[in-house]
């Protein structure tokens, strides 16, 4: 073998030697992760990224550490160096005794998408003098930032901070904002308050510190961040006026979104520069915007949102041409009157998909759209005459929201066959005539929302819907459809919501063969109609969805997407209400003012997930149920104006959720059962049922200690009851209201007396006013909090 030959041997086995050495994990650092890993627990069900596996699953002895996934080794000096254990299904607690500070040349380490409740930010973070990124996002990190963690000394060359979708307070740091080399800052959806400090890194290019509580003014040190790509501070409690020429000199500004705080956007500088010419995201909504004068020198826009502030009249006619680049356009709840539809007609938006008008005064007909519209909201506006077939060449659309206005004429025949991807079709309060489509199922398979309650439409229902295999919610209530109850719609494996209420629907509710009845249903409303028979006992023993309380919901979830979320008009406590949001969990039966008779079937004790049920304006007969106090979740209740007999089931006291009740103008005998929840019910809950007795009405009830006080004299031991009673209820009071010692002194006073036998008498009737006085304070907070709510 010749020198040179050898000598090539021997480099190669060098750096074979120099790469084996290189893939070793030194010792300490190997230990330090398994600690760590031992520290922490996988937890199979906390995958909130739908990855299946943990990448700490592949951490043990039998390998190298930086074979392990999520670890990265540096080939020199043979650190970890990077740590991404994102998304890995681990639940614990990193305090500042965790073995994961004792890797000291982490470079890079994310965390982002585990569960480390009760954990705060330990101030060992501090420590990785080396981190360049530190991603601690969506983890469940609490309690405030220590200070110490960026002061000067520690992460100086930290690039990327997030720590966004956290439950972290306090004050924003001051040195956060010093740090010399941070690029990246994302301090979203936490809990941060107080003021924001001056800004002194001019290296920030994108800052995030939406939907937290901070406030004060928008510091003018902003103007200095001429690197700045991307500001967010949108949902806080900033205020002040906001000069846009602040952002001129930041040349290279593409997004920027100052939303939904108390801001006040003004323009003072109108002769130089308004914004930069490089936005393509602006979302200025509820800004005190008044004009959209200050947009024309921004060209490049494909996502504008000016919603919710004071802009009149028609968008201008330079407007138009300049927004062709736009995907997204939000000018809903303003003042609009005309969005000068001549011009958006001659001019081609190749990928303007979403049009939100919403709540303003626009008037006229419907404008003719671009082809590429897949979400069009015009709702809460003035349009008026009828809808142009111009809207079936809308190919790609997926949400038509045109509700709330004064649309009339016929529904297009060819919008029920508009595309395979319509998802959403509102069109209620309109004054809409004619026929539903009878195309509705055909071409648009994709339906999930079919809405056009409150309009004057007639005929029958087509049999078409019944092959919307999506559809969630249907609501046709309110119109002057002439029909009989859709048994077939029953096949339907998502429909949720079913609202046929004041129409002309006749006929018994038919009985069917099918093993599996609306299975989904959870809102079933056909009130004012002139349906007949007895209840459909056939049909009540399905609705699966009516049988079962989702315990493991952990927030709530409405119906519909960020898009659209459905809406739908019931009765409920006795009033009409729109739910403007529909929750998932809520469930109602309204078949109230129609013609049924007979018995309530005793399986509708098994909807213990029903919130409402009402059955009032019938001719039904018998008694009512026992099983009826089974309904655990219900919180109205309306039985009235009937013809049900027999007494009051003991079993109803034990509904500890009833807001209200009415089983009024009936045939009820009997006493009426008392517990707590009853004594807040009013008189007129029980009038019209003359075998009644019992509190809350006048007449005493047998032997259960209440004064009838139909009796016209009173021995002179009742009159000086009476008189005591009077004294007592005013003593009580004053014990209520002066603490428990005097209460309890009083109560001793009339055991002292010895008269043991009236002594129930009082109590009971103390009871009902003390519940009396307690219902009227509860239904003055129920009512304020309802005005406050709608």
């Amino acid at each position: 073998m010749g020198y040179m030959q050898l000598s090539a041997v021997l480099l190669i086995v060098f750096l074979c030697q120099i790469a084996f050495s290189s893939s070793l994990c030194p010792k300490d650092q190997s230990i330090s992760l398994l600690n760590f890993k031992k520290s922490l627990t996988i937890d199979p069900s906390y995958d909130i990224c739908h990855y299946n596996f943990s990448k700490l699953s592949s951490w043990n002895t039998s390998s190298d550490c930086c074979l392990w996934d999520g670890v990265t080794c540096d080939e020199m000096s043979v650190h970890v160096i990077e740590l991404d254990i994102s998304c890995s299904q681990l639940v614990g607690v990193i305090d500042s005794n965790s073995s994961l500070f004792q890797l000291s040349h982490l470079k890079k380490l994310i965390l982002s998408m585990n569960d480390f409740s009760s954990s705060h930010i330990s101030p060992a973070f501090g420590r990785f003098s080396r981190l360049t990124h530190l991603h601690l996002s969506d983890s469940h990190f609490s309690g405030e930032i220590p200070s110490e963690i960026f002061s000067l000394s520690n992460l100086t060359r930290i690039e990327s901070l997030y720590l966004r979708g956290n439950s972290l307070n306090g004050t924003i740091p001051s040195g956060m904002f010093s740090l010399p080399s941070l690029i990246e800052l994302d301090l979203s959806n936490n809990h941060f308050s107080g003021h924001l400090e001056d800004f002194k890194s001019n290296s920030l290019r994108s800052i995030d510190l939406n939907n937290n509580q901070l406030q004060g003014h928008l510091p003018k040190s902003i103007q200095n961040l001429v690197n700045l790509t991307w500001l967010d501070l949108s949902s806080n409690n900033f205020s002040g006026d906001v000069d846009v020429s602040l952002f001129s000199n930041i040349k290279n500004l593409q997004g920027l979104d100052l939303s939904y705080n108390r801001f006040s956007l003004t323009n003072e500088n109108r002769a130089n520069f308004t914004l930069p010419e490089s936005l393509f995201s602006l979302r200025l909504a509820a800004c005190e915007v008044k004009e959209l004068e200050f947009l024309r020198p921004v060209k490049k826009l494909w996502d504008l949102n000016l919603s919710n502030n004071k802009i009149q009249g028609r968008i201008p006619d330079w407007a138009w041409p300049i927004w062709l680049n736009l995907d997204r356009l939000n000018l809903s709840h303003n003042m609009l009157t005309d969005m000068n539809s001549t011009n958006i007609n001659s001019i081609s938006y190749p990928s303007l998909y979403i049009i939100d008008l919403r709540s303003n005064f626009l008037q006229g007909p419907l404008p003719i759209l671009p082809n590429s519209t897949q979400y069009l909201f015009m709702s809460n506006n003035n349009l008026s005459e009828e809808i142009p077939s111009s809207v079936c060449n809308l190919r790609s659309l997926k949400v038509l929201d045109l509700a709330k206005n004064n649309l009339m004429g016929e529904i297009p025949q060819c919008l029920g066959n508009v595309s395979g991807s319509l998802e959403v079709f509102d069109m209620h309060q309109n004054n809409l005539s004619g026929t539903i489509p009878t195309t509705f199922g055909i071409g648009s398979l994709q339906v999930r929302s079919l809405n056009l309650h409150d309009n004057k439409l007639q005929g029958k229902l087509p049999r078409s819907l019944a092959n919307c295999k999506e559809l969630q919610v249907l609501d046709l209530g309110n119109n002057h459809l002439n029909d009989t109850f859709p048994m077939w719609l029953a096949t339907l494996p998502k429909l949720q919501v079913l609202s046929l209420r004041s129409n002309r629907l006749h006929g018994p509710i038919g009985t069917s063969r099918m093993r599996n009845l609306f299975p989904e249903l959870r809102i079933l409303d056909v009130a004012y109609n002139a349906l007949t028979e007895t209840l459909p006992t056939s049909l009540f023993q399905h609705l699966k969805a009516m049988r079962t309380i989702n315990r493991t919901m952990k927030a709530p979830v409405y119906l519909g997407d960020e898009y659209y979320q459905d809406s739908v008009t019931i009765v409920s406590k006795g009033m009409m209400l729109e739910l403007v949001r529909i929750l998932t969990i809520y469930t109602a039966i309204d078949l109230s003012s129609n013609k049924f008779r007979g018995p309530i079937p005793s399986v509708m004790g098994d909807f213990i997930a029903l919130h409402v049920l009402n059955l009032s304006h019938n001719g039904l007969q018998g008694e009512i149920p026992p099983s009826l106090g089974d309904l655990s979740s219900v919180e109205s209740l309306d039985l009235s104006r009937n013809q049900l007999s027999g007494e009051i089931p003991q079993q109803l006291v034990s509904l500890t959720s009833l807001a209200f009740l009415n089983l009024s103008h009936n045939h009820l005998q009997g006493c009426i059962p008392q517990g707590p929840q009853v004594h807040t019910f009013e008189n007129s809950s029980f009038a019209g049922n003359d075998g009644l007795r019992g509190l809350p009405i006048s007449k005493g009830c047998g032997n259960d200690g209440v004064i009838d006080t139909n009796y016209t004299t009173s021995s002179p031991d009742e009159e000086s009851n009476s008189e005591f009673l009077d004294d007592f209820w005013k003593a009580a009071l004053m014990g209520y209201g002066s603490g428990l010692c005097i209460g309890l002194s009083i109560i001793y006073f009339i055991i002292s007396t010895g008269k043991p036998k009236w002594l129930a008498k009082i109590i009971l009737k103390l009871e009902h006013k003390l519940m009396m006085r307690w219902k009227k304070i509860q239904r003055w907070h129920r009512n304020h909090r309802r005005n406050n709510r709608f």
